[in-house]
């Protein structure tokens, strides 16, 4: 079973060595990153355990907005190449989702125009493709498409999931 809680700056040492091992080409984020992240008050960061409490995943979200017009932005998720394939990013984008549900509003992401397992999760998940940013990948110069998901309410916790706060 997955465990899915908040990210404790115990965690940023294991999701730093994900990030070189998922997007080396791409400016993976640093430990220093990844604490710049937690600190926002408008963050909400998430890790994924497995059953040996050892972190599998991880994702990012930004509350943005205000609560007339709020809107979220998933910023990161990535899942450990080893255990890609159970439904971890899956998962961890449920749970980002549950939290931008609270608040209501559209949530947007970039993702890279050739990762193709990605862009058909969020599509799955309700996000369209509304826009194409040139060379957003740094230093690759990979472009992204720049999705939206329509304001929903609420987002459906998975069955064989915990989801902690």
């Amino acid at each position: 079973m997955i465990r899915i809680e908040p990210m404790r700056h115990t965690d940023i040492p294991r999701c730093a060595e994900l990030e070189l091992l998922l997007f080396p080409e791409d400016d993976p984020w640093n430990e220093f990153a990844f604490r710049s992240e937690l600190v926002a008050n408008h963050n909400r960061y998430l890790v994924a355990r497995d059953q040996d409490r050892r972190v599998v995943g991880y994702a990012g979200l930004a509350l943005l907005g205000n609560l007339e017009y709020p809107e979220a932005e998933v910023h990161t998720i990535g899942v450990d190449p080893a255990c890609q394939g159970l439904g971890i990013g899956t998962t961890l984008l449920e749970a980002l989702l549950a939290e931008a549900g609270k608040r209501g509003g559209p949530v947007f992401l970039e993702v890279r125009v050739d990762n193709s397992a990605a862009i058909a999760l969020y599509e799955k998940h309700g996000f369209h493709i509304i826009g194409l940013r040139k060379n957003y990948y740094q230093p690759s110069g990979a472009d992204a498409y720049t999705m939206r998901r329509p304001a929903m309410t609420g987002f459906p916790q998975p069955q064989d999931t915990e989801v902690f706060s």
